[in-house]
Formats: C-alpha cells, sequence, structure tokens
C-alpha cells in the first residue's frame, strides 16, 4: 500500500545547503528544515550566513546550522568536509547551489570572471561531491538512496538575452556532468539531478532596470518569477522516497521560459 505522507517524506534526513544565506540556496535550506531534515547551511560570509540559519529556524522551527566555508577552492572545500564530518557520520542530501556570475561585454569580458565563474559554479561542485562521497555512501541504501542536487540555469538550456558567457557555459557543463555523476554513482545508491531555475529573485538576478524586468517577465509564460515553494517543492521531492528511482535529470524550473 502506498502511504503518500511516507512516499514524499524526508524528515530525520540530513542536508548540506552550499550558498544558503541569500536566494534559491536559502530558499531550499528553509523548505527542507521546514519538512524535518536536519540543514547544515554553508556560504563564506559568516555573519550574513548565521542571521540566516537564525532566520529559518525561528521560521520553521526545524533545525538549520550554520556551516560558514569559501568552497571556492579545494582548501575551502576539504575545510567545510571536515567541519561536517566532525558533526554528522553520514550526509543524505548535497544541494551544490553555491554560484556566483560576470555580465560584459564580449570585448571586455574579463578572464578572471571568467575563471571565478567556472571555478565556483561547476569545479566546486564536482570537488565537494568527490569529498562527501564517503558521507554520501554512508547515508544511502538501495531504498533511501542519498541524494546530490545541483542548481543548474535555465542559461544552461538557452541562450538568454545577457552577455554571460562563463555562466551559461559553466552552467550547461554542470547538467552534463551531474548525468556523468549519476551513471557512476547510481549503482551507489547515490542519484544525482539537476534543477534549472529561470528567474528567481536573488543578489545575482537582482534587475534594476523596469525595462529588463518586464522584459524577462515577457519570455515566461507563467508570467511571473520563481518563488521559495517552487525550488523548495522541486528539491523537496528529488529529496523524497517518491524520487527514488529518478537520477540524471535536469528539472527546469522557469515557467517555461525554455520553450
Amino acid at each position: 500500500m502506498i502511504d503518500p505522507a511516507q512516499l514524499f517524506s524526508v524528515a530525520e534526513r540530513t542536508a548540506l545547503v552550499t550558498g544558503a544565506s541569500s536566494g534559491i540556496g536559502r530558499m531550499i535550506a528553509t523548505g527542507l528544515a521546514a519538512a524535518g531534515v536536519t540543514v547544515y547551511a554553508c556560504a563564506r560570509n559568516a555573519e550574513r550566513l548565521t542571521d540566516a540559519a537564525h532566520a529559518i529556524v525561528t521560521e520553521t522551527g526545524g533545525r538549520c546550522i550554520a556551516l560558514p566555508g569559501d568552497i571556492s577552492t579545494l582548501a575551502g572545500i576539504e575545510a567545510v568536509v571536515a567541519a561536517l564530518s566532525k558533526q554528522e557520520a553520514s550526509l543524505h542530501i548535497l544541494v551544490n547551489n553555491a554560484g556566483t556570475l560576470c555580465d560584459a561585454p564580449i570585448d571586455d569580458y574579463p578572464e578572471q570572471g571568467w575563471d571565478d565563474v567556472v571555478n565556483l559554479n561547476l569545479k566546486s561542485c564536482f570537488f565537494l561531491t568527490q569529498k562527501l562521497l564517503p558521507m554520501l555512501r554512508a547515508g544511502a541504501t538501495s531504498e533511501r538512496p542519498s541524494t546530490v542536487i545541483n542548481i543548474g540555469s535555465v542559461g544552461g538550456l538557452r541562450i538568454g538575452p545577457r552577455e554571460t558567457y562563463a555562466y551559461a557555459a559553466a552552467k550547461a557543463g554542470l547538467h552534463h556532468v551531474s548525468g556523468s555523476l549519476a551513471k557512476r554513482l547510481g549503482p551507489e545508491n547515490i542519484t544525482v539531478n539537476s534543477i534549472a531555475p529561470g528567474f528567481f529573485p536573488s543578489d545575482m538576478t537582482r534587475i534594476t532596470s523596469g525595462e529588463m524586468h518586464d522584459m524577462l517577465i515577457g519570455m515566461v509564460p507563467r508570467r511571473r518569477v520563481g518563488e521559495a515553494q517552487d525550488v523548495a517543492g522541486v528539491a523537496i521531492f528529488l529529496s523524497s522516497p517518491a524520487a527514488a528511482y529518478i537520477t540524471g535529470t535536469v528539472i527546469p524550473l522557469e515557467g517555461g521560459m525554455s520553450l
């Protein structure tokens, strides 16, 4: 007999969410905490992260622990993994969300901006997953796999109006490496999927021009920006038993923007 409450339950699971102090990362961290997950929230700005974790606990009544760290370097990744492993023996959910953006005309596009974007948006996702494999394996069973959720982008699915060359390339690469990881880790009871958000309110997507905002909304058949429950809902689903047989997918979450 199918029990819908258990089918979509993520209670008593443990998660690490990167880039969790704001934007999509905070939305996902809040949703998971509200659903009964013990959430370790990671971001580089310790003060801002601590404030966000406290706010999530107050809002949800759940568990959210600040785990400051800079995952843009391998040394930073190893430090975060070491800190987490002192608190937990296993990990059930990893959300690779931390990212950055460089938007510049092609004639002036900076090498450092390219490197920063690719390092954080693509390279760090792979190596954080790699370093956390022992904990993900420890939390996985055939009935309840551990799951990696990579936050890609609609920009990795279609060419957008902004000159975000490195960002689009990194997100498309992240979608692809998610499939590679899914194929390799599936036999070890670890699923790997990507969410490709469209326009959600965040520091990276802040639009000051009303004309640009209207143009972007006009590209979305649903005629609105994404909201917290939209991305939190997909993350909870992918972390639940209902998604135990789903791996290697890219889920567009963009109100039809890529149609």
